[in-house]
């Protein structure tokens, strides 16, 4: 595992914009292609429009890279609460993506349909049962969830590499995610944390007692990738101490 702190937001998005260009590169000249499963929220949006600027846009071959999503609210793809919508608004969009890149979740079907089709359009973009992907990105919430991995949901007991319906009783809204085992056979998963409200979940993941429980973060430890930890000081200042 390694960490990334940056002393302000604008340092910290530029350092993994970078380093998902670099990812990109790599994984397209090793392989030809660039399978990477994006995070929905606030924190990324910001990243995912720094990619799409002048700065980053004509640094990669877009048209080799393939966009799927590592979590999405059982939402119409149109509603406001959807990552979909959003990424397609901030990344997709600006770059001229053709839709033949992109899988989103089908929300029109049930949930637990939703998360078996969504698997099944992996495992057949890889063409393998176990898929590999070249990065996952994700963030994590004031409450130690990643993905829609949250405390105390049936998910956080999955010992397959799936796709899985998750209902959240507090929303009283479904999900659909990857689970912790799909998200650590990638070659990369990098968090984006920032801002002190997630200082301790930083460090209740990072350097607090072992239980998945209540910090479901801690699951994630790729077995044969990199882990990389991209935090501002205010996000790291518990585990800087």
């Amino acid at each position: 595992m390694t960490l990334h702190i940056s002393d302000s937001v604008e340092e910290l998005l530029a350092k993994l914009a970078e380093y998902f260009i670099d990812a990109a590169n790599e994984s397209i000249d090793s392989h030809g292609r660039f399978s990477v499963a994006l995070s929905g929220g606030s924190s990324p949006e910001k990243l995912y429009a720094l990619l799409a600027s002048s700065a980053f846009c004509e640094r990669v071959d877009w048209s080799k890279v393939y966009f799927f999503l590592g979590d999405e609210r059982y939402v119409p793809l149109t509603d406001p609460a959807s990552n979909f919508k959003m990424i397609k608004a901030v990344l997709f969009e600006p770059l001229g993506i053709d839709a033949s890149q992109v899988f989103p979740v089908n929300t029109a079907l049930s949930p637990a349909a939703a998360a078996v089709d969504y698997l099944q359009k992996i495992q057949h973009h890889f063409d393998v049962i176990q898929p590999r992907f070249d990065l996952v990105l994700l963030g994590l919430g004031d409450n130690s969830h990643t993905a829609s991995l949250f405390p105390f949901t049936e998910i956080l007991h999955e010992a397959e590499a799936s796709v899985k319906a998750v209902f959240l009783s507090d929303q009283l809204l479904y999900r659909v995610s990857f689970t912790a085992p799909l998200i650590n056979m990638a070659h990369r998963v990098a968090f984006l944390v920032y801002g002190a409200s997630k200082a301790y979940a930083v460090k209740n993941v990072l350097d607090g007692v072992a239980d998945i429980l209540h910090y479901p973060a801690q699951l994630i430890h790729p077995g044969a990738g990199a882990l990389d930890w991209f935090l501002d000081t205010a996000a790291a200042a518990k585990i800087m101490k």
